[in-house]
């Protein structure tokens, strides 16, 4: 599998391909409109990573916004896509991997996300990868109000 998969820097023509994947993945209640998608893989701060077979279709991708905050440059994960066909074959591990290197070559000394409660799946693969629980954000997503674990990994050992 990860011979037959390219990591490469975010085009804008990936777009559609990452909303429709987006859709794909998540539920409406976690999805990105492609307004909004547009606007996270686009903007000044974003380090997007695309994942492309073969064929050159996009297989997956993970959209990272570093910031400044309190004197240290944080990464923040919008999100992580992986199609179905590729899952449990290590693709998002190589995704999130290579976004922490990029980040971490930038000087970003440690990255955040949010993992909704209920999925233990992605709860389990985020501590594989180091991450550690710090704590509870109430309501997070959107509409449905559903609450999202926050995660934390320094990055200083990259």
């Amino acid at each position: 599998m990860s011979n037959e998969i390219l990591l490469r820097g975010y085009r804008a023509t990936d777009l559609e391909a990452m909303f429709r994947l987006d859709e794909a993945c998540f539920e409406e209640a976690f999805r990105f409109d492609r307004d909004s998608m547009r606007a996270f893989a686009q903007a000044q701060n974003a380090v997007t990573v695309v994942a492309e077979d073969v064929e050159g279709e996009i297989v997956g991708f993970v959209i990272v916004h570093t910031e400044l905050q309190a004197e240290v440059v944080r990464g923040y994960v919008v999100t992580l896509d992986v199609a179905e066909r590729c899952r449990g074959k290590g693709l998002a591990k190589r995704l999130m991997q290579e976004a922490e290197t990029r980040v971490a070559a930038e000087g970003t000394e440690w990255m955040e996300l949010h993992v909704f409660t209920g999925n233990e799946r992605a709860i389990r693969f985020y501590e594989r990868l180091g991450y550690v629980r710090i704590g509870l954000s109430r309501r997070f997503y959107g509409k449905a109000g559903l609450d999202a674990f926050r995660y934390r990994k320094d990055l200083s050992a990259l």
